[in-house]
């Protein structure tokens, strides 16, 4: 299935969450933290108002509450306005 946000949304592919410590230690599925950065899958067209920064392919940081989460094909993806993208790395 082929998504294609609207207006000033962004679609993204969430980095998946951290598996081990830096000291080799494993972290339960109860304690891992969500990602707070991802990659942008799709991107609406904007709006007269509201120009778009982010590019399919970009990597971004987001918000710890920021989007909603969707399930397509099994995966799971944010889809958010691009305000609420906090920086492009």
């Amino acid at each position: 299935m082929h998504v294609k946000p609207l207006s000033d949304r962004v679609l993204i592919l969430p980095n998946p969450a951290e598996e081990k410590t830096a000291g080799g230690l494993f972290i339960p599925d109860t304690a891992k933290e969500k990602p707070l950065a991802g990659k942008v899958v799709a991107v609406g067209p904007g709006t007269k108002e509201i120009t778009m920064e982010v590019k399919e392919g970009d990597t971004v940081l987001y918000g710890k509450y920021a989007g909603q989460e969707i399930q397509v094909d099994g995966t799971e993806y944010l889809i958010m306005r691009q305000a609420d993208i906090l920086a492009i790395i």
